[in-house]
């Protein structure tokens, strides 16, 4: 198997994860607001995930588009395909004296459960450094074996 094609892959997972992260943090820091530039609760964010098979004969991932039918053969590296907006209604709570409670005293938040986007940040560090360990050792293999070929 290719060595470089497995850093590759491994750096594209690490950034995909990276994208995952920074979109579960700004669920997190975002799940009380109640006013946006758009109007209205701010909108849970989801990442969308796509394959890339790694066949290419240069090493170098062929776009694909997500929803094929067949599982793709040999290495496949991840790439964020796109974030989405949550289609989950708003959360109504009963506070008049909030200065966005509407005229029956009820304020509109985002639906986020905050311990729901903690689970989903620990998932995504761990698959960062699952990548991240692959990726330092191939490059343990390959100083190794720049090593043998100095010999």
């Amino acid at each position: 198997m290719d060595l470089y094609k497995i850093l590759t892959a491994s750096s594209l997972g690490m950034q995909a994860q990276r994208g995952r992260m920074t979109v579960v943090t700004s669920n997190l820091v975002n799940a009380e607001t109640t006013r946006t530039p758009e109007g209205g609760p701010y909108k849970r964010r989801d990442v969308v995930f796509q394959t890339l098979p790694m066949d290419e004969p240069d090493g170098f991932p062929m776009r694909m588009t997500v929803g094929f039918t067949e599982r793709p053969s040999g290495l496949v590296a991840v790439e964020v395909a796109g974030v989405r907006e949550s289609a989950k209604a708003p959360k109504k709570i009963y506070d008049p004296s909030h200065p966005d409670a509407d005229a029956e005293g009820y304020v509109t938040y985002p639906d986020i459960n905050v311990m729901e986007e903690m689970a989903d940040l620990m998932s995504a560090v761990r698959s960062y450094e699952a990548n991240l360990a692959v990726f330092n050792a191939t490059k343990g293999l390959v100083r190794k074996l720049l090593d043998i070929g100095r010999q």
